[in-house]
């Protein structure tokens, strides 16, 4: 049997990390994280095997945008997750990405992390 894909989540809220980890290990897939900081998921992104990810736009007043860029550069997909509605919450250079916006449902959660690894 092969292992779970392993999805990195980067998500700032405790309550919302931890809804996002319970949905992904149900859907099958290993949890590297939940990283609350870029500095976190940095360390993480350095450290473990990552076959995909999923990134809060705003941690705390922080921008996502250095890990996004870490992400691409080693051909990692991801998924920018946002509260906001338009595509202007999405960093410059990332605004072709896709996004998932909050609150979660558990179908386009699940269709978007297949659609990474598809």
């Amino acid at each position: 049997m092969n292992a779970p894909a392993r999805i990195l989540v980067v998500e700032d809220e405790a309550l919302v990390a931890f809804a996002l980890e319970e949905m992904l290990m149900d859907f099958g897939y290993a949890v590297v994280g939940p990283a609350p900081s870029v500095d976190s998921a940095m360390k993480l992104l350095s450290a473990e095997k990552i076959d995909a990810a999923i990134l809060d736009v705003n941690l705390g007043g922080e921008s996502i945008e250095p890990v996004a860029g870490a992400l691409a550069a080693v051909d990692v997909p991801f998924v920018f997750t946002t509260g906001y509605t338009n595509a202007s919450a999405l960093p410059q250079g990332f605004k072709d990405r896709p996004a998932l916006n909050k609150p979660y449902q558990p179908e386009a959660l699940r269709d978007a992390v297949a659609r990474l690894l598809g």
